[in-house]
């Protein structure tokens, strides 16, 4: 049976602000979005330390830095006009296309 993919808020490529945890307050364009886990990653934001075998790339293995996924319910997008966190909301645009709005300004988010 095909299972539906769920409609999140945020897209690749969007600058979210983080709302709660330990991140709190800093901003980031979303480099992946993961649906299965309703993860995000967010570049800059959530930073980790992963320890790493020796390999091609790295011959000399260490101690790699990078991005950990967010929970995309703590993440709230940022409006390109203003700057400022705003809700998401879905409406039917004059070609009859569903396109994501700003709650905040009623405008159309690209």
């Amino acid at each position: 049976m095909l299972k539906m993919q769920k409609k999140l808020h945020i897209k690749k490529g969007d600058t979210v602000t983080v709302i709660s945890g330990n991140n709190k307050g800093q901003k980031g364009r979303v480099l992946e979005v993961i649906r299965k886990t309703d993860r995000a990653i967010v570049e800059g934001v959530n930073m980790i330390k992963k320890h790493t075998k020796p390999n091609a790339a790295m011959p000399q293995g260490g101690i790699v830095v990078r991005e950990a996924p967010v929970h995309i319910s703590n993440l709230m997008l940022v409006e390109p006009k203003t700057g400022k966190p705003t809700r998401v909301g879905r409406k039917l645009n004059d070609e009859g296309k569903l396109v994501r709005i700003s709650k905040k300004s009623g405008e159309e988010i690209k």
